[in-house]
């Protein structure tokens, strides 16, 4: 999942130049897709983390900056995205920092939260194409994952609650690929944040900076070799 950067809501942007999102491209066709799940497979997670600050009379800058500046809300995350805390106590002690009751803290943090129907039909139609695919998801907790969704669309997951490490660690990457069966190399990487994708493009893959579906798509049937979009045609 996402990592908050900064206090504002984000912005509709013009789509950027597919040479601004892809990295690490050789021209070769590539066979295996790993991508992220918040903020990739769903919708824009600062976009639900600013919707909360305004519900809870909270400052987005001070929800925000906490995980960018304050050493002790960036070691909550890190654990918490590591399984080593479990979420009740994450939400007692960063509430404690925000000065706001702790109960129900993540889950009305991600209440605006989305699935992105569109990225997730390109990961179904490529899985379906014969694609290895694998999620490698840095997570507040495991329990809000549709298992059984990502059962059908993946051929290997990584999460971070599950494997007592978290993006961008480069093991998360390499376990990305071992389980989807499919070389380093041969695999197309997709994160909504810019430095999660500097290992995987270290390890061979290409990759793709996250901002739409509408850009991402397009990169990715490039990279594939094959139509992404529910009615068309695979080839």
């Amino acid at each position: 999942m996402a990592e908050p950067q900064g206090g504002r809501a984000p912005r509709p942007t013009a789509a950027a130049p597919e040479s601004d999102l892809v990295r690490g491209d050789n021209g070769e066709r590539r066979t295996g897709l790993l991508v992220d799940w918040g903020g990739v497979l769903t919708t824009n997670l600062f976009a639900s983390f600013h919707a909360f600050c305004v519900d809870s009379n909270i400052d987005p800058k001070t929800l925000l900056g906490r995980f960018r500046t304050d050493p002790a809300a960036r070691d909550l995350l890190i654990a918490l995205e590591t399984g080593e805390l479990e979420e009740q106590a994450f939400e007692t002690e960063f509430a404690a920092l925000l000065q706001v009751e702790p109960d129900g803290l993540i889950d009305g943090m991600f209440a605006g939260v989305a699935p992105d129907t569109d990225m997730l039909e390109a990961v179904r139609i490529a899985h379906d194409a014969g694609v290895r695919t694998g999620l490698v998801s840095n997570s507040w907790g495991v329990h809000r994952y549709p298992h059984d969704l990502i059962s059908q669309i993946f051929h290997g997951v990584v999460i971070s609650g599950e494997e007592g490490i978290r993006k961008p660690a480069r093991r998360m990457y390499e376990l990305g690929a071992e389980r989807a069966q499919v070389p380093a190399e041969r695999c197309v990487y997709v994160d909504d944040l810019p430095f999660n994708l500097t290992p995987a493009e270290e390890l061979g893959m290409a990759t793709v900076h996250h901002t739409s579906a509408e850009t991402t798509i397009p990169a990715l049937e490039r990279l594939l070799g094959m139509s992404l979009r529910a009615g068309e045609k695979v080839g």
